[in-house]
């Protein structure tokens, strides 16, 4: 109850199965633990993901390197233990060295995630879809990699290397640390900032492993629905601030209409009800839990510990 029915490994092997299949695997982003168990009830998708941009704005921070591993590792292992789905997720540049790579590893298998991607940029870093992004050199990646390979303890745990050459030093340089990063382990590459269909299906034709799209809105790519992103060679995609932006944009809204009307009564048809929140939270099964433990009443409740004089 407190737990996923799925294991840790069970996820991982899910998403491994997933990638590897000929669907795309769909991960809508998650900006809490609830939205992650909401994404699983409604179905549809194969996995999770969770966005470091998100983790640091739900902090009141901008995405540009501030949040710790143990901040992330703690948040990311509250999201995975709320669904049976699979879980990705960001961690950055790996919070530090090529050895600060490899703890990242060992933190987020530990918190029962079943994937990460470690991206080429320096530290700090910089949102993706933002100018003034500067990238390692090469070889520095390559390390992050080997080095987080090489501490993973479950072979089914993924490693998803993101480059984000293309809006820096152009797509050729791209493709190219994609391949250094797939022979140094990489199990996934994820194209960061591609603009077009064309990048996209050169990125495809040019690099054998699975590759991931990010499709977030208001960014440098062009939105490209799932089926399409399928038809491309794409084996998986993220939405990674969508259900945040949506949530945001609606409270943002219902607050500003508050201040001026003084009531909520208006917004009540676009709100979650409380029956459905307590569906999803599984208010019921808690229940039923707790009073089949709570066995004694009033009249039949006798102290555990009884002075002599009792």
């Amino acid at each position: 109850m407190f737990a996923p029915e799925k294991t840790p490994h069970e996820r991982r092997q899910a998403l491994r199965a997933s990638l590897a299949s000929e669907t795309i695997t769909k991960l809508p982003g998650a900006f809490n633990p609830l939205t992650a168990r909401l994404i699983e009830d409604i179905g549809g998708v194969e996995g999770v993901y969770v966005s470091g941009a998100v983790l640091a704005n739900d902090l009141g921070l901008p995405d540009i390197g501030l949040t710790t591993l143990t901040e992330v590792a703690h948040r990311g292992g509250q999201i995975a233990r709320a669904t049976n789905l699979p879980v990705l997720i960001d961690a950055d540049t790996g919070f530090g060295e090529p050895m600060s790579a490899a703890r990242t590893v060992a933190e987020f298998e530990a918190a029962g995630l079943a994937a990460l991607h470690l991206e080429d940029q320096v530290n700090p870093k910089r949102c993706g879809h933002l100018d003034g992004k500067e990238v390692v050199p090469r070889d520095l990646m390559v390390r992050r990699i080997t080095a987080a390979v090489r501490e993973r303890h479950d072979d089914a745990f993924v490693i998803c290397a993101r480059t984000d050459a293309a809006g820096i030093e152009g797509i050729d340089e791209a493709i190219e640390r994609a391949k250094a990063y797939a022979d140094a382990g990489a199990d996934m590459i994820f194209t960061e900032a591609l603009y077009s269909e064309a990048d996209f299906e050169q990125f495809r034709a040019a690099v054998d492993i699975p590759l991931l799209a990010n499709m977030t809105e208001f960014g440098k790519t062009d939105l490209i629905p799932a089926p399409r992103l399928e038809e491309l060679g794409y084996n998986a995609v993220i939405w990674p601030v969508t259900t945040f932006r949506l949530a945001m944009g609606q409270a943002e809204e219902m607050l500003r209409d508050m201040a001026q009307t003084g009531t909520q009564e208006p917004w009540l048809d676009k709100m979650q009800h409380r029956s459905r929140l307590y569906e999803l939270v599984r208010y019921d099964e808690y229940n039923q839990f707790d009073q089949s433990v709570f066995t004694y009443s009033k009249d039949t409740y006798q102290s555990t510990f009884q002075t002599e004089s009792e």
